[in-house]
């Protein structure tokens, strides 16, 4: 199925709210999981979460890491308003900050940060090398990175299958959102070979079910 791009963000206050308040624990929730067994040793630190979004993986993430402090970066007002809300809920302003940010942002590649994470980016942004030049470059030098993405389907209706299947009860725009979600998504092959032009081929890339893939390795 060929690529089909899809706006790099979430601006209407529906889709942002729609999005917010769905809940994401069947694929949210392994992210932690998934960074604890590719990194066993990593305890704390301060993380950046690219592309927060409402900051539920972002909370999810410091939950399960208790020595951990984050910060999240998103390019949407409406998404980072949404996940200030999320944090205060949760009690958590003392560790998770949020900032408006859109890539390429020079001022996160200054090499800081302890650990890179970030869920459901790539498909979103214009140029995935921007992505992966700044993970590379916001993080220190032997630093865990982590990156989860949806996997392109090989054909439309195999996304309409998925979407049925995952999204059953979601709102419309929620369901309009996923297959155009699928439609922008990137093959594993295709990672790989922008892993290659970024200069990351040390980076693996696990499919880690029908709907995603994680991309992971330290900066060198």
């Amino acid at each position: 199925m060929q690529r089909i791009p899809e706006p790099e963000l979430m601006v209407e206050h529906e889709q942002a709210a729609a999005y917010a308040s769905a809940d994401w624990s069947e694929s949210h929730g392994k992210i932690p999981g998934y960074f604890r067994e590719r990194f066993p040793y990593f305890e704390s630190g301060h993380v950046i979460d690219l592309g927060c979004g409402p900051a539920d993986v972002t909370i999810r993430f410091v939950k399960a890491f208790p020595h951990v402090t984050c910060t999240g970066v998103d390019g949407s007002n409406m998404m980072l308003a949404f996940g200030l809300q999320h944090v205060r809920a949760a009690g958590l302003e003392s560790r998770i900050t949020l900032e408006k940010r859109f890539l390429p942002d020079p001022s996160l590649e200054t090499g800081i940060f302890d650990g890179v994470i970030s869920n459901s980016l790539l498909h979103h942004v214009a140029d995935p090398i921007t992505l992966w030049r700044t993970l590379e470059r916001c993080a220190k030098r032997g630093a865990p990175v982590m990156l989860v993405d949806l996997l392109r389907p090989v054909d439309h209706e195999t996304a309409v299958r998925l979407v049925h299947e995952h999204a059953t009860d979601a709102p419309p725009i929620l369901q309009r959102d996923f297959i155009a979600s699928l439609h922008a998504a990137y093959t594993t092959d295709e990672v790989r070979l922008q892993l290659i032009s970024a200069g990351l081929s040390t980076f693996q890339v696990d499919q880690v079910d029908e709907l995603h893939f994680v991309v992971w390795g330290t900066v060198i």
